[in-house]
């Protein structure tokens, strides 16, 4: 048996729905179907690709690195049918972007708006996640380009700093934190905290702080966007850290102010993460080029950031 385009889509419905029954169900096709499919290409390969038990299917290790193969081969053969398709529609290629909430909200509307003026025949798939699921999608071709806070994500990555950000104390006019010029570690642990969800940057980053200084973080709430913070902040469910620009955002609207951390850890670096250079389309390479082109512009004071590049 040849390795086919079908075979590996259903191999990786199956990964990611860890049932054969849901699988078949996503790809509009019997089960039956899709488990003899499974079977072939675990003959073809010579490798058992699940372990099956009443429960369903777990993959096997080699399972593993097939997904990662197989994804990179289907992403190949969408991008040749993009481009020929390009040739009729003005489609010229696609990037797969991940980014975190921070990146997001505070850089990449006016970044990524130039650079499809720039280049209209792109087309950007944005998906938000937190920093590791970003390095994790790049790492498994999920996506082309990740938005991520840098640190360790273990090997396979390339990264490329991006731009810095700064966190801040948001709270609600009234608290007493929102009288302070600036605040310090120990004053953030005084007060109840709506906190970003398990896993976030700012999570892990609040939770080290505390430590360093024999703290406890006290997390009364826990959210998954800046904009459900602010609301939780307005509503006197505690105070929150975000970055300042992202506060902006809510400042007015919310009735919250901003108030200044004095600490090194405040002040973020984020990355643009790849797998490497040579593995970028076209497409991709273009992008990361022109939002590193135009950050180097504005920080040498020649063009305003959010100024067309």
């Amino acid at each position: 048996m040849r390795l086919d385009p079908v075979s590996l889509r259903f191999f990786l419905a199956v990964m990611e729905e860890g049932n054969i029954a849901r699988a078949a169900s996503r790809e509009l096709i019997a089960a039956s179907a899709v488990s003899k499919r499974i079977s072939e290409l675990e003959a073809a390969l010579g490798a058992e690709l699940f372990y099956r038990d009443n429960k369903g299917v777990r993959p096997t290790a080699a399972a593993q690195t097939l997904a990662a193969m197989a994804r990179g081969v289907l992403h190949q053969l969408d991008s040749i049918t993009e481009e020929m398709r390009g040739y009729a529609t003005g489609l010229r290629g696609h990037v797969r972007v991940f980014a975190n909430i921070s990146a997001i909200t505070q850089f990449l509307p006016d970044q990524l708006k130039q650079f499809l003026e720039r280049y209209p025949d792109v087309q950007i798939h944005l998906q938000e996640r937190i920093s590791s699921e970003v390095a994790h999608a790049v790492v498994e071709n999920v996506a082309d380009v990740g938005f991520l806070q840098s640190g360790d994500y273990g090997a396979g990555l390339t990264l490329i700093p991006y731009i810095t950000d700064e966190l801040v104390v948001i709270a609600k006019a009234s608290h007493p934190i929102a009288k302070r010029e600036s605040v310090t570690i120990d004053d953030i642990l005084a007060y109840d905290v709506v906190g970003a969800h398990t896993g976030s940057a700012i999570n892990n980053l609040l939770i080290k702080a505390a430590g360093e200084v024999g703290g406890h973080l006290k997390l009364r709430i826990q959210v998954t966007s800046y904009d459900a913070m602010s609301l939780m902040v307005s509503a006197g469910l505690g105070i929150g850290v975000m970055p300042r620009k992202s506060a902006r955002l809510f400042r007015e609207s919310q009735d919250i102010v901003c108030v200044t951390i004095n600490a090194p850890w405040a002040i973020r670096q984020l990355s643009i993460c790849i797998r490497d250079q040579a593995s970028l389309s076209p497409a991709a390479k273009m992008l990361v080029d022109c939002l590193l082109e135009g950050n180097s512009l504005a920080a040498r004071g020649l063009v305003q950031p959010g100024s067309t590049i």
